[in-house]
């Protein structure tokens, strides 16, 4: 089905057009050109799609991708210099170097619930390595899939860069070609069967997944600004956020004044009526809506548990256990679990035996508890007393390990995402050291063994 196109792509990739400085540039300065234009549009259908507000959708989409395609472009000449690298004596006389070169053609898959942001900053990193693209956007975010379509369709030649719409059968059509590289977001029962299917090309991956990342409470200097920062990064997008607190573990003291904290942040934030603020979005369909709603247990909710047709309140639930039908699942929706815990061993005895998480949040002014958190846990990344932040920051990959994910991007390990780093040595033919050939000695051995210590 789509064996023309990926031939169409390859043949233009071959060409060697996208491997230029200049030709990458360009690229990069046309899709931003784009994205200005069709600014006011993209926050519409974002809205339509998921309800986010004017503000929300461009701080958390597009203003992401703008500053992510300024960043690589202003150092994308030094990512793509081949770098030097030392070796041994052994190698005199001789250069080695290291070269990033692209893979092809690559396929991204993007995700739901951040249509825009998840679709562009992957391709912005395709990009910039110099590879061609097929991009494959989810079709619950209709509103925001047609304005994807109509604005690569007019920026780029479908030889360069193409989306492609449809549902589940165009998924497994496209993982049945042969590309070169395949991006993903989504979950982690979508990423095996990605995996799977890139297997049998042996086309390398990077999985964005996601998990139960847990928000940990160890002590707090002040529970106001605490639960100000865990409430924003649990119902920003309604909780479909693949780092969001999935869940609280809260140290037993300070269970109660956390519960009243968060209550008046999403007062703060939303309101008495959160389900009717205009800047509370809704879920992104009816299939997500009635999965979130089986997860409640009307017993443990202790805040919110309203719903309407396309919205459920920010919903806060206590005195919850492993057992519960919300901890069984990445919950990816604005209900908010919270367990307590006397003693920081027993979390943290409990986290190795689960599944790694793809972000972590640690709250504590202890140095002794931070350093033995991220020194005795895997996650993909944490933030230190506050939620999402370590995504904000382009100097740090973004990627999970385990079950949330393998590979990272952003800033410049999205080009080398997106790259092949080959090494080359060139020898020198002025000099040879003959000790290497045959016939062997032991005085050649004996040298040997001094050189490669």
């Amino acid at each position: 089905m789509f064996s023309e196109l990926l031939n169409l792509q390859r043949e233009f990739f071959l060409s060697g057009k996208t491997k230029s400085y200049a030709f990458r540039m360009k690229q990069l300065t046309l899709l931003c050109e784009t994205i200005n234009r069709y600014e006011n549009e993209i926050i519409e259908a974002l809205y339509q799609d998921l309800g986010k507000s004017s503000f929300e959708a461009y701080l958390t989409e597009i203003g992401v991708v703008k500053k992510e395609i300024k960043d690589i472009k202003k150092y994308l000449k030094r990512y793509m210099k081949p770098q030097r690298v030392q070796h041994g004596i052994a190698l005199f006389k001789a250069k080695s170097m290291l070269f990033q070169e692209p893979y092809g053609t690559v396929l991204i898959i993007a995700p739901w619930n951040y249509p825009f942001q998840l679709a562009i900053a992957p391709l912005i990193g395709a990009i910039a390595a110099g590879n061609t693209a097929v991009i494959k956007v989810s079709e619950y975010a209709m509103h925001t899939e047609k304005i994807l379509v109509k604005m690569i369709e007019e920026t780029f030649s479908e030889e360069y860069i193409k989306v492609i719409t449809g549902g589940v059968n165009e998924s497994q059509e496209l993982l049945s070609e042969h590309f070169d590289y395949i991006f993903f977001t989504g979950s982690p029962a979508v990423g095996k069967i990605v995996m799977k299917n890139a297997s049998e090309h042996l086309t390398p991956v990077t999985l964005e997944l996601g998990g139960k990342s847990p928000a940990i409470i160890e002590d707090v200097k002040d529970i106001a600004l605490i639960s100000k920062r865990i409430a924003y990064g649990k119902f920003i997008n309604a909780g479909q956020t693949c780092i969001a607190p999935d869940y609280i573990w809260v140290k037993e003291e300070l269970k109660d004044s956390l519960i009243q904290g968060l209550k008046e942040a999403i007062t703060l934030f939303f309101g008495n009526d959160p389900i009717n603020h205009e800047d509370y979005p809704k879920i992104i369909n009816q299939k997500h809506h009635d999965r979130l709603i089986h997860l409640i247990e009307d017993k443990k909710v202790v805040f919110g548990g309203n719903y309407n047709e396309i919205k459920i309140s920010p919903t806060i639930c206590d005195n919850v256990s492993w057992d519960d039908k919300m901890m069984q699942e990445e919950i990816f929706g604005p209900i908010l679990p919270i367990m307590s815990y006397k003693k920081l061993d027993e979390v943290i005895k409990t986290l190795k035996k689960k599944d790694k998480p793809l972000a972590l949040y640690l709250f504590t002014e202890k140095k002794n508890i931070k350093k033995k958190i991220v020194q005795e846990l895997s996650f993909g990344g944490a933030t230190i007393n506050d939620t999402l932040m370590h995504f904000a920051n382009e100097n740090l990959p973004f990627g999970g390990v385990g079950n949330s994910g393998m590979g990272a991007y952003h800033g410049k390990h999205s080009f080398y995402t997106f790259s092949h780093a080959k090494g080359v040595v060139d020898r020198s033919t002025n000099i040879d050291v003959t000790l290497r050939y045959m016939p062997t000695s032991d005085t050649n051995i004996k040298i040997i063994k001094k050189l490669m210590k």
